[in-house]
């Protein structure tokens, strides 16, 4: 009864700032590097995203609510004769949460969604501040695309990167309350035709 008395406060906090929530401008997002790397072990993408969180979002993590963010990025091979041919694709999913026992917040990164019944194969890092967390999120580092003989290692690798906060795995009440309000609208795509660059 506790989880779901929250929910219900926090559906009513979400209805009452509905409307200067469509008010007000979403905070878009940009990709501000985008980067292929060919390294031993495989081919992987850097990414770096500018946003910043809107104050709306901010104060339901506050209040404990996870937010999860995705990192998507899909490869493809140029054809002259036909459309493009995608040969590798990764995703990165991100769970940001706020620790009140120890006032830190933590980032829970896994190559596949993280559900409530377990975190699975995730990497789990610790911050002292929301900002250093909202770093971690923003810098999409060594997603894993392939291996370089499925890639190929000549000329230009055209490249889609998405990158969205995924309001689809809120608690259901905020699934519903947050519908039409552009604070948590996050989210920006960016195509280039990338080279393979040796990783340092």
């Amino acid at each position: 009864m506790g989880w779901l008395a929250v929910l219900l406060a926090l559906t009513c906090f979400l209805a009452c700032w509905s409307v200067p929530a469509r008010a007000q401008s979403g905070k878009s997002a940009t990709v501000s590097q985008l980067k292929l790397e060919q390294a031993d072990d495989g081919v992987y993408l850097n990414a770096q995203v500018q946003f910043e969180l809107p104050n709306l979002v901010e104060e339901v993590l506050e209040k404990g609510i996870a937010i999860y963010f995705v990192a998507e990025a899909e490869l493809y091979r140029e054809r002259w004769y036909w459309t493009d041919q995608k040969v590798a694709q990764a995703a990165r999913h991100m769970r940001l949460a706020y620790q009140p026992l120890t006032r830190r917040w933590r980032l829970n990164v896994s190559p596949v969604p993280i559900t409530n019944s377990g975190f699975g194969v995730s990497l789990n890092q610790n911050f002292d501040t929301l900002p250093e967390a909202l770093d971690g999120v923003r810098r999409v580092a060594r997603l894993r695309l392939g291996d370089i003989s499925e890639i190929g290692d000549e000329g230009l690798h055209p490249v889609t990167f998405r990158f969205r906060l995924d309001t689809s795995q809120l608690p259901r009440p905020f699934q519903i309350g947050v519908v039409g309000q552009a604070d948590w609208n996050i989210s920006v795509e960016r195509s280039a035709r990338l080279p393979l660059e040796k990783a340092k």
